[in-house]
């Protein structure tokens, strides 16, 4: 059986800023038009932690039970190293979004938004069929805009709609700017597999595009919240605060187009969910105040 260290590691601990950030822009929207609700506002941070950890535990059990994680250069994967059953961890994601799904009616009970259901409901089966199903669209090069929907559009504008009841321009622009940031951490986590998922025949954004214009895709997407805090800061002059986290790419940014290949891009995965989570504090605190 795993240990509990081992379960910890499965998680994936480093990918929660893609939960996290989304909820703190929505939330400084939020604060921005005097909407800030503590009690949703949390709900929705348990909501997006819980589906990042069950999509996590999910990929390990049906990359696991494919045989794709067998070579896998990343962090430890609980099927694919043996350290846990397959139904174990199969368990283990539905639990998370079971447990998701309560959050959720929570803040549905508490809105009266009775139709969010079915947007919780696509979230769940969007997480699900990444890499689970006979044909997982994550097989098929559409990760990274599932990530740049549900972890960036669904994740900032509906923890701003749970507490204020609409969207704001400021808002889609914030949405559009996590969006990128999550799907470059995935590009990044793509790019290192690329040897290991042609061998496998997993059909990732990274395996089609192919090593150099996968780099240029990361460098794009990063680059995308920072022409939103631009143009955020044509009516809201303390958006351009965001652009204290751009030292934290400097590294990253010289990783991924200084060629690094496997093992070397693991940090680039951690570095970029950090300057991701710093721009969605630096812009939730100029949208409250701004």
């Amino acid at each position: 059986m795993a240990t509990v260290a081992q379960w910890i590691e499965g998680a994936r601990i480093r990918t929660l800023p893609n939960a996290i950030a989304p909820v703190i822009a929505g939330t400084g929207a939020a604060a921005g038009i005097d909407s800030f609700n503590p009690v949703t506002a949390l709900l929705a941070l348990l909501v997006a932690l819980l589906l990042i950890i069950g999509v996590n535990y999910a990929n390990d059990y049906s990359d696991g039970i494919r045989g794709t994680d067998f070579s896998r250069v990343g962090p430890l994967r609980l099927v694919g190293s043996g350290a846990a059953r397959p139904e174990a961890v199969r368990n283990a994601a539905w639990a998370c979004f079971a447990l998701a799904a309560v959050a959720g009616l929570a803040i549905v009970v508490l809105t009266g938004h009775w139709w969010l259901l079915a947007v919780g409901a696509l979230c769940i089966l969007g997480a699900w069929f990444y890499t689970g199903g006979k044909r997982p669209y994550g097989y098929a090069g559409l990760g990274e805009i599932a990530v740049f929907l549900f972890f960036g559009l669904v994740a900032v504008l509906g923890t701003l709609y749970v507490q204020a009841g609409t969207i704001t321009g400021f808002s889609i622009g914030a949405a559009v700017a996590v969006g990128s940031f999550s799907s470059a951490v995935l590009v990044a986590n793509n790019l290192r597999d690329i040897p290991t998922d042609l061998e496998s025949g997993k059909r990732t954004l990274a395996v089609i595009l192919g090593d150099r214009d996968s780099r240029t895709l990361y460098v794009a997407l990063v680059l995308v919240p920072y022409l939103m805090s631009l143009l955020i800061g044509l009516r809201n002059s303390w958006a351009l605060l965001a652009f204290l986290s751009l030292p934290l790419l400097v590294v990253p940014l010289r990783t991924v187009v200084g060629g690094a290949m496997g093992r070397q891009l693991i940090p680039t995965l951690r570095d970029t969910g950090l300057a991701m989570l710093a721009w969605s504090v630096l812009t939730a605190i100029a949208l409250a105040i701004g």
